[in-house]
C-alpha cells in the first residue's frame, strides 16, 4: 500500500492496469473501485481521487487503449516497403484486439455514463477506430506506390473491412464460448492481404 501523502508515479497506468488484470482473470463482474485499487496495490480512494467514479474511470481506460493502438497504427505508413504487408497489418490488428478486449469494451459500453463519455470523447476527436482506419488506409497506398500492393486495389475498402471486422469482435466475442477473436482476425488479415498483394508481399 502506499504510504498516506505519498504521490504514486503514472497512478492512472498503474490503476489502468490493475484494472486488466482483474478483468482477465475474474471477469467483468468483478471489477469494483475496491478490486481495482487493491489490486494496484494503493489506497482505497485512489480511484475516486483521480476518477469521477467508476464510469469515468472505465471511459478513460477504453479511451487510452484506443489512443495507444492509434499510436501503433500510425507507424504503419512508415513501415510500407519493410516486412511483409500481411504481417504489418497483422501486428496492429492484434494490438487493437489486447489493447481493449472485448470483457473491457462489452462492459464499458453496456454502462450507459461511461459509453456516453467514450461518445462524446471521440465525437470531440480522440483518437478511435476512425483514425485506426485512416492509417491502415494511407500505409495502404504506401505500399501501392512501391508496387507491394496491386494497383487497382480500393484501400480503402481493406481498411474498412479489416477494422469494421474488429470492431464487430469488440462488441460481440465472448472468448469463453466463441472462436478466439485473435484467431478469426489472422484469417481475415492472411485473406485481405493476399487479394490485395495478389498472393504476394
Amino acid at each position: 500500500m502506499s504510504p498516506r501523502g505519498v504521490a504514486i508515479p503514472d497512478v492512472r497506468e498503474r490503476l489502468f492496469s490493475a484494472a486488466e488484470r482483474v478483468l482477465a482473470r475474474e471477469g467483468p463482474g468483478a471489477l469494483t473501485g475496491r478490486a481495482i485499487t487493491g489490486e494496484a496495490g494503493c489506497a482505497k480512494g485512489m480511484l475516486n481521487a483521480h476518477f469521477a467514479g467508476l464510469d469515468e474511470f472505465l471511459a478513460e481506460l477504453l479511451l487510452d487503449r484506443f489512443s495507444r493502438a492509434a499510436r501503433q497504427a500510425g507507424e504503419l505508413p512508415a513501415r510500407a516497403g519493410q516486412a511483409d504487408v500481411a504481417d504489418n497489418l497483422r501486428t496492429v490488428t492484434l494490438a487493437l484486439l489486447s489493447s481493449t478486449g472485448p470483457a473491457l469494451t462489452g462492459l464499458t459500453l453496456a454502462r450507459p455514463g461511461a459509453s456516453q463519455r467514450v461518445r462524446e470523447a471521440l465525437r470531440a476527436g480522440a483518437p478511435g477506430f476512425a483514425a485506426i482506419q485512416s492509417s491502415i488506409t494511407d500505409y495502404l497506398e504506401a505500399e501501392r506506390r512501391l508496387g507491394r500492393v496491386t494497383d487497382g486495389t480500393d484501400t480503402a475498402a481493406v481498411a474498412l473491412a479489416l477494422i469494421g471486422t474488429i470492431h464487430h469482435l469488440l462488441m460481440t466475442a465472448d472468448w469463453s464460448g466463441t472462436p478466439d477473436p485473435g484467431g478469426q482476425a489472422e484469417q481475415l488479415v492472411t485473406m485481405l492481404a493476399g487479394a490485395a498483394t495478389g498472393g504476394g508481399a
